[in-house]
Parts: C-alpha cells; structure tokens; sequence
C-alpha cells in the first residue's frame, strides 16, 4: 500500500469520526431539556415536620427540602408555647378553673387555623371547641342565648366558642337574618350576661380576628381552587367582600356596645395568619399563672397584632368617615 493511499484512508477515518460526533451533539441537542416542573417538585410540609427534621443527617433514604428561615422559627416557636398551653391545661384540671374563649372576626380572618393550633396537643376529654351550624325550628322559638349556654365550661374545662352569640351582633343584621328590635335587644343584654359568667368564676377571653379586605379576597380565591378548603366556603363568606362597609360599621356598633372592663374585647391583626396565632396564644398564656410557666419575656404579645378593643374603638371612631384607612 502506498504513502497516499494510507494518506487518504486516515482522512476517511477521521472525517467519520467527526461526523459521528457532530450527529452525537445533534442528537443531545435535540433531546428536550427537563421542564421546570421535573426539575424542582412543590413540596407543602405538614406544620412542624420541617422543624421536627431540622438537625437530621443526610442519608440515601433522605431527600433535601429546602423551606424559609421564619417557618423553622415559627414552628420552634409554636412547640414551645403548645407545651406551655399544655401545663396551663394541667392547672385548669387541677384547680377546676372554667375557661371560655370566643373567637369572632371577619370571614377568613384565621379563626379556625387559630383554633386547631390552641388545641392540637391539648387533652382532648377537657377541651371542647362549640362550632353551631344555624338554628333549627326549634332553637329559633327559644330564647336567643338558651343554645350556647349548654356548652358553657364545667370545672377542668377549657371550651371554645368558633363564632359563638356574637352573631346577632354583626353577621345577623348585616344579613338582615334578625329584626333591628333583637339586635338592638341584644346589645343590651349580651354585657349583663357576660358579667353574670365572669362573677360566677368563668375566666372570659373575647378575640376578634381582624383581616384586610385585599388579604380576605386573597384567601377567598385561594379556597376557591383548594380541594381542601372549599368546606370553608359558604353562601355568606361570598357576599362578605360586598357587604364589607356594613360589617365595619356593625363591628364599630358591637366593639361600642360590648366591651367592658369585665369583657374586654383583645383584637387580633391576622394579615398575617402565622404572627397571629402565636400572638394569640402568648395573650392566653400571659393572663393565667401556671406551675412551670417560662419567662414573662418569652410571652410577650407584640402590639402590632395584640391591639385591646379600646384602642380599636378609637382607631375606628377617627377614621370611620374614611373606610379606606379602617382596619378589617
């Protein structure tokens, strides 16, 4: 064989080989790249797993999730005051204290996450949480306080109201389901009742969970497209964007005519729904005294969710000729 044909048969080789390269890279090039979806999966952790695996080692049966900073806080935070509320549980059983909560507020205002948070590690044989549907025929033709009453705490007991006889104070009137007459009748009544329970013994805590209306809409539209939350909503929730003037001006009327010094209305900011509820809890927590309680520090509302209704009375009465500056 010659130098040129040897020549020429080491350029074939090669230019084959190039061009089994060059249909390689074209092939790789045209393999479709992992969509966003393949590559990074949306992962919603149960509360307090995030923190419960904190301090975890790698290991092959273990994959990284990667969540913010402040859930790790607000989860620390959230185990530390539940156990407190749990030693607070053990006083009430021991001392056979009677502790009655009522939650009000806005549609979606974070009532209910509230709630589940108080109660989730609490025992459940001396903690009730009264949520009442409408009233039937015959509750109607009773007397309007006669069906909550029933559920009031015996000794040990803690008993929590999710909407409770404030009804007839706002939802009621501003969806004319009562007479001007009974919500009237009701605002004088409800205060001296109040008093009768807290000179019996009854502990009182009254919370209104106040939301903006931009924050509300959000969380409506969010339950709208949740599986999960369209038990939530309801014929009344949709109408509460439109009637939302009159609700303020029905709460300004119940903040007026039912707070005192004996029943005092504590208003809570929930734009926010984790800062709420850690605030709410370190509010229970700070007016009740318990074996093993941590420091008065560590329990310290912040003022910027914690607002007394007397202070919310104000608020609404300089600013209720401009309801774009009244909070929810």
């Amino acid at each position: 064989m010659t130098e040129e044909t040897q020549t020429v048969e080491q350029e074939d080789n090669v230019s084959l080989t190039k061009k089994r390269e060059d249909t390689q890279e074209q092939e790789l090039s045209n393999e479709p790249s992992p969509s966003p979806e393949k590559q990074t999966k949306k992962i919603k952790l149960t509360e307090g797993i995030a923190y419960k695996n904190s301090d975890k080692k790698h290991s092959d049966k273990r994959v990284p999730v990667y969540i913010k900073q402040e859930r790790l806080d607000y989860e620390e935070e959230l185990k530390k005051l539940q156990i407190e509320l749990m030693k607070l549980q053990n006083q009430v059983i021991a001392d056979g204290s009677r502790i009655l909560m009522i939650f009000e507020g806005r549609d979606a205002a974070g009532k209910g996450g509230t709630i589940k948070r108080i109660t989730a590690h609490l025992n459940a044989r001396n903690v009730r949480v009264v949520a009442l549907s409408k009233p039937n025929n015959r509750e109607t033709s009773q007397w309007y306080f006669q069906r909550y009453l029933k559920h009031l705490p015996s000794a040990g007991e803690i008993v929590i109201f999710d909407r409770s006889w404030y009804n007839r104070a706002m939802v009621e009137p501003v969806m004319n389901f009562c007479t001007d007459e009974q919500h009237k009748r009701f605002l004088k009544s409800v205060p001296e009742l109040e008093e009768l329970l807290v000179k019996d013994g009854i502990q009182l805590f009254k919370f209104y969970f106040s939301v903006s209306k931009k924050e509300q809409k959000r969380r409506f539209e969010s339950r709208e497209t949740d599986m999960l939350k369209q038990y939530k909503l309801s014929p009344v929730d949709k109408l509460a964007q439109e009637y939302w003037h009159q609700y303020s001006i029905a709460k300004f009327q119940m903040l007026n005519e039912t707070n005192r010094s004996i029943s005092p209305w504590t208003i809570v900011r929930s734009d926010n729904k984790k800062k709420a509820r850690i605030n709410c809890i370190k509010h229970i927590l700070t007016c009740h005294e318990y074996d093993g309680k941590i420091s008065k520090e560590e329990l310290q509302p912040d003022p910027k969710f914690i607002i007394s209704g007397i202070d919310e009375i104000c608020h609404m009465e300089e600013n209720l000729m401009n309801p774009k500056k009244l909070r929810g």
